[in-house]
């Protein structure tokens, strides 16, 4: 492990010196089947951001060159300011922006954008609409100003305004088809499409009007779609790609480490991801908090823990929130959710008791629907099926393929499913947004079309506005208690499993990217470049 960091920094602090080369094609693994739709807007998986989110620009964005994610930058906007009461951003847009098709971007684009992403019209999911619950309108005074009016003051608003998935589109095409994004590419980013083929590959290639004159730097890039974990590592072995960006396990990076020496460079970082447990509330017995609490029980997270961090993408045991951050659950507050005690018997008998409760039979069996990515998730179910079979369950696993898999989540297809709460940036409005009221078959709209779980709960959609409102940070930590004890513990809507951790092996050559907390972060790669 010391070998593969002291690479990794070598490595940086060569690239610190270097001027950037032009040319070249970057190779980067795609580990995951195919996208569901090509609409950013519309989806929450990194295998639509990662190969298309070069073709397009956001508002502001997480600055590339910054470890923590976290140092805020314009992209399109220029400048931005806002008013003494927290409730009016104003933004000023750069000059010269052209789609690929050759005409101009304006603040219409930007407003059409954003309404689709914040008051979506009927029929028209956007992932993220829960995200802007306080945005009151949105206005476009002049052809380069962009002014969001707010309900009240929202202290991440600007974090929302940078989110990676906020790609901004053309107006007329959206006017004409709320819904082309989803089957079609068409944006103001580095590179232009050039083509997808299904199963196999996404190619980019240079945009040679984009403005931010001198970039990018690379001729194009090819995202290569290899599911396999071991087609993976092999690809980077034999130096057929440059890297993968999601994150390989700690002994595939010692392989690689092993094989490559100087020839590779590591990066790892804590990583704003969870493997989430989603419930669905119209399924019998899943409607019962009881089943779904004693579900939560009969996992030991602790023992989990420490076998699946040395085979699996995943690490921490915690809560809603990253580790190590000013927000993340005190270990001595989190003993005292369904699932968290030390006393793992304690815990299992009493799963048992409310599973008789419930009335649900000895044996009861259900299946667990799985994302269609290997990691981490293959080794997560094979651990919580073991875990569920100790307390009476008998489980098995539905592997679809990826579109389906998202289909059926929309759709209400699965009575248990792995629904992994990725963020972007470590702040809790956008961590938990999510999980307020979400469409069910009585209500179909819903404040968070993200929230797969069929639920709707007042008290969360209420808890959500006061930890955002707040006043002082201890207040707003008074509040994210609430919501993390009414979501996991009382109502068990969720359930956790282990927080992730990001490894990325690459080869030497690739210059010019950073690793973040988030799989969702730096991927226009407009400042990437490949040495020698």
């Amino acid at each position: 492990m010391a070998t593969a960091l002291l690479l990794g920094t070598a490595a940086a602090a060569l690239a610190a010196d270097e001027s950037p080369r032009r040319g070249g094609e970057l190779l980067f693994i795609m580990p995951a089947a195919d996208p569901p739709s090509y609409d950013a807007h519309r989806e929450d998986t990194f295998a639509v951001i990662q190969p298309a989110a070069p073709h397009y620009n956001t508002l502001l964005r997480p600055d590339p060159s910054d470890r923590t994610g976290t140092r805020l930058v314009g992209d399109l906007a220029e400048s931005w300011t806002v008013s003494s009461d927290g409730r009016t951003y104003t933004v000023r847009l750069r000059r010269g922006v052209r789609f690929h098709d050759g005409s101009e971007l304006t603040s219409a684009d930007v407003k059409a954008s954003y309404d689709k992403i914040a008051f979506p019209p009927e029929g028209v999911a956007s992932a993220r609409k829960g995200e802007f619950v306080s945005v009151e309108s949105i206005q476009a005074p002049d052809a380069h100003s962009v002014v969001f009016r707010l309900k009240w003051a929202h202290a991440s608003f600007l974090g929302s305004l940078a989110s990676p998935w906020n790609w901004i589109y053309k107006a007329e095409i959206l006017a004409r088809d709320p819904r082309w994004y989803e089957r079609n590419i068409m944006g103001t980013g580095p590179f232009r499409f050039a083509e997808h083929v299904k199963g196999s590959h996404w190619v980019g290639k240079r945009n040679p009007d984009y403005w931010d004159r001198g970039k990018p730097y690379l001729d194009g890039y090819r995202a290569l779609f290899i599911p396999s974990a071991s087609a993976q590592v092999a690809a980077i072995r034999g130096e057929r790609a440059h890297i993968q960006f999601r994150g390989f396990t700690p002994g595939e990076r010692d392989a690689l480490v092993a094989a490559l020496g100087p020839r590779l460079t590591v990066q790892e970082s804590a990583w704003n991801c969870h493997a989430m447990l989603v419930f669905n509330h119209e399924k019998p017995p899943f409607n019962d908090r009881r089943f779904r609490r004693a579900l939560s029980l009969a996992v030991d997270r602790y023992e989990g823990s420490k076998a699946l961090s040395k085979i699996a993408i995943v690490k921490e045991v915690v809560g809603l929130h990253v580790p190590g951050s000013p927000w993340a659950t005190p270990a001595e507050e989190l003993a005292k959710l369904a699932g968290y005690g030390r006393d793992v018997g304690a815990s299992r008998a009493e799963a048992r008791r409310l599973l008789k409760e419930a009335g649900v039979p000895e044996g009861f069996s259900f299946t667990l629907l799985a994302t269609g990515v290997n990691q981490p998730f293959d080794a997560i179910a094979v651990w919580l099926i073991d875990q569920w079979r100790q307390v009476g369950l008998n489980v098995k696993q539905e592997v679809p393929d990826r579109s389906r898999y998202y289909d059926k989540l929309r759709g209400g297809d699965y009575q248990v499913s792995f629904d992994p709460k990725c963020g972007y940036l470590i702040e809790p409005d956008l961590d938990l947004y999510k999980f307020q009221s979400g469409p069910t078959s009585a209500d179909p709209t819903g404040i968070s079309h993200a929230n797969y779980a069929r639920y709707k709960d007042p008290v969360l959609d209420e808890l959500f506005v006061k930890q955002g409102r707040a006043q002082s940070p201890d207040e707003r930590r008074r509040h994210l208690r609430e919501f993390e004890r009414r979501l996991l513990d009382e109502e068990a809507h969720y359930a956790t499993t282990l927080q992730w951790h990001r490894i990325v092996p690459h080869a030497s050559r690739v210059r010019g990217w950073t690793l973040t907390p988030s799989h969702y972060l730096n991927h226009q790669l407009d400042t990437v470049w490949l040495s020698e």
